[in-house]
């Protein structure tokens, strides 16, 4: 290993210590992303802060830099809140990652798993606490942890964790922090609610924002077509046949993830689901086999919109347009990540005009939305599919749809 710290130069100037300076540069972090970059100054000096970032941009280690820093000079406890188990492991293993070298004891309390083994966890006395709310306020009224000790909070996707309805979780947390302390709040959009609950419990933050709410990945290409219900998984092979990269694939509810995954599997694809039905350790094995390769496809619903953080996906399919516009946002920022190019092909219904609008409004630009050809019927078949089909032989064309948008009540293609 070279004796300077050349792969760390981005990261110099930012108040970091040489000690931790040199785990970035054994982790191989050469330049930090831009709410890193803003945020690690301000937070070193035990600043709050409120940072607003889409998803994926590097904020476990915005926080997490200064956090460790902070607390090995201040003594005392960090603890980070998250509305998912997958978000909390994904931060407690970054966590253990930046802060191993420093005898780091991290304790990850999240639902789904048996509590004795993290009250072992707990008994180790962690320095940081990684947490998601219903798991960790089960730990306090049981009187197995406290809080007492909290120097610095961070609430991660705060926006998420009040769509999920934990904020009256959170904010009894709160009771349990010491009120001199340091917090930064971190999300991809700003609701009024959230605005409210950094009024009353932060101290003159510092605003950072590094994307504009509703900003997409810069390096995702877009594309949206207008796709008749019973067409759509027709459309979802001929689109799976032209990538043949890593594929996410969102469902709006929870049974189309288990369908549409079993049918993929059906048709031979090594594909696998995550979401809230599955159990934590079933979900785990989702998600490593599909960061391993061993699954091509994972489907799932918007408990992963957020909750994935996999390098290398080359197309992220919305086979159904999410209730909320944001979580196209969150749902198409899992590919075009690193510098990398992406792809992101959303499936709208003849019917789903209001919703289009709404992403465009939110996203600040109109997408080009497009029709496949009709499929051309031929005689009724064996297909992959495991069940006689009417699908037709030739390949699916695309093509535009001029008058998506002008003809708002109309079923195009039926």
């Amino acid at each position: 290993m070279k004796g300077n710290i050349e792969p760390t130069d981005g990261f110099l100037g930012l108040g970091i210590s040489p000690s931790i300076l040199t785990v970035l540069f054994k982790l191989n972090l050469v330049t930090p992303t831009p709410i890193q970059k803003k945020s690690i100054p301000v937070a070193i000096q035990g600043d709050d802060l409120i940072g607003i970032a889409q998803t994926g941009t590097g904020k476990t280690f915005a926080f997490g830099i200064p956090m460790l820093q902070r607390l090995g000079t201040h003594k005392g406890r960090g603890l980070v809140l998250l509305p998912t188990r997958e978000l909390a492991l994904q931060v407690d293993e970054n966590l253990k990652k930046l802060g191993s070298a420093f005898g780091l004891r991290t304790a990850a309390l999240i639902g789904g798993e048996p509590i004795g083994k993290q009250i072992q966890l707990i008994k180790r006395n962690p320095h940081i606490v990684v947490a998601t709310p219903g798991r960790l306020n089960d730990c306090l009224e049981r009187g197995l942890l406290k809080l007492d000790q909290v120097k610095v909070l961070v609430l991660d996707e705060a926006d998420m964790m009040l769509d999920m309805g934990f904020m009256p979780q959170v904010k009894q947390i709160l009771k349990y922090v010491p009120k001199t302390r340091q917090t930064m709040l971190f999300s991809a959009t700003m609701p009024a609610a959230i605005a409210r609950l950094a009024a009353e419990h932060m101290t003159l933050p510092v605003s950072i924002e590094v994307a504009p709410s509703g900003t997409t990945a810069e390096l995702v290409d877009q594309e949206m077509y207008v796709v008749r219900r019973e067409d759509r998984l027709a459309h979802l092979e001929e689109i799976l046949s032209e990538y043949q990269g890593q594929v996410l694939i969102f469902t709006r509810t929870k049974h189309n993830a288990k369908s549409l995954a079993e049918r993929l599997s059906r048709m031979n694809y090594k594909a696998a689901e995550i979401h809230s039905n599955r159990s934590l350790v079933q979900r785990r094995q989702a998600l490593d086999g599909f960061k391993s390769k061993k699954y091509r496809i994972l489907v799932a619903t918007d408990i992963a919109a957020r909750g994935i953080d996999v390098t290398g996906i080359e197309l992220v399919v919305n086979f159904d347009l999410p209730d909320d516009s944001n979580d196209y946002v969150h749902r198409i920022g899992r590919t075009g990540r690193a510098g990398v190019a992406g792809k992101a092909i959303s499936f709208a219904l003849p019917t789903q005009w209001k919703e289009v609008r709404s992403i465009e409004r939110l996203i600040k630009k109109t997408l080009a939305v497009k029709k496949f050809a009709e499929l051309q019927q031929g005689e009724v078949r064996s297909s992959r599919y495991g069940k006689r089909t009417s699908f037709g032989q030739a390949p699916a064309r695309r093509k535009s749809v001029a008058g998506f948008r002008n003809r708002p009540r109309s079923l195009i293609g039926n």
